[in-house]
């Protein structure tokens, strides 16, 4: 995929961006569908655009792991219980971003984990040298796979805070998804546990709500494990 330098025409706001039907569906199957997708953010007469690599499912109802579990509305998740397509952004370890995307189902949304950069990649690498108030004014030498790799590096990359929290997807003029350029099957899909939630009990820490792209060196971790299991499944299929 090519990736160039973001100062191309600004893509129709409404003509080209996936609806509320995209969203509109269990978050489960929201979390498939969006691998291969493109998040774009319009940021001044700058465009930035990422594929969508990685993310995790969290369906709320009894998932511990999900800030909005048991139904729990606070106005911070309150995003999560509006409308498919609605912006969610939480901070973390209080510096830094993540961004979700609510799907049907109170309280669900999915997490964008990491994006393959396509479009404004210098302006991402900027902004994730020059983030922080410690940070050095020297531009660093990100490697592409290095820039958004994980969901709080992609949200610096893209210049997406809470101030983004509860916006809609569907309507914004600052940040949208386009279809990808070809659909994504099945087979290249590794569905397998989330990271970090160990705190939600064994049950839940187990369940393959974490889906990445095989192959794509933009993900933030593989599972190899999971990885060579599709690999034996193909073999036997074959055999």
């Amino acid at each position: 995929m090519s990736h160039t330098d973001g100062n191309e025409e600004l893509s129709p706001h409404f003509l080209n961006r996936l609806g509320r039907e995209f969203f509109d569906v269990p978050c489960l199957q929201l979390a498939k569908s969006l691998l291969g997708q493109i998040l774009v953010r319009r940021e001044n007469e700058l465009t930035l655009k990422g594929r969508i690599v990685e993310t995790e499912a969290y369906i709320a109802g009894e998932d511990i792991a999900s800030h909005s579990h048991h139904g729990k509305i606070t106005e911070r998740t309150a995003p999560t219980f509006m409308d498919p397509g609605t912006i969610y952004v939480t901070r973390v370890y209080g510096m830094y971003h993540v961004f979700n995307i609510s799907s049907q189902g109170d309280g669900a949304c999915v997490l964008l984990r990491s994006l393959e950069p396509i479009s404004g990649l210098e302006e991402m690498k900027k902004k994730r040298s020059f983030f922080g108030k410690g940070a050095k004014k020297q531009l660093k030498s990100y490697r592409l796979h290095e820039v958004c790799n994980g969901p709080s590096k992609l949200a610096i990359a893209f210049a997406i805070d809470t101030k983004f929290s509860g916006d809609d997807l569907v309507k914004s003029s600052e940040l949208w998804l386009e279809p990808g350029p070809e659909k994504v099957k099945d087979e290249e899909i590794v569905e397998c546990p989330r990271i970090g939630i160990d705190f939600a009990g064994q049950v839940w820490a187990s369940k393959p709500f974490r889906y990445y792209l095989i192959g794509n060196t933009c993900v933030s971790k593989r599972n190899k494990h999971v990885e060579e299991q599709m690999k034996a499944a193909i073999t036997e299929d074959v055999e």
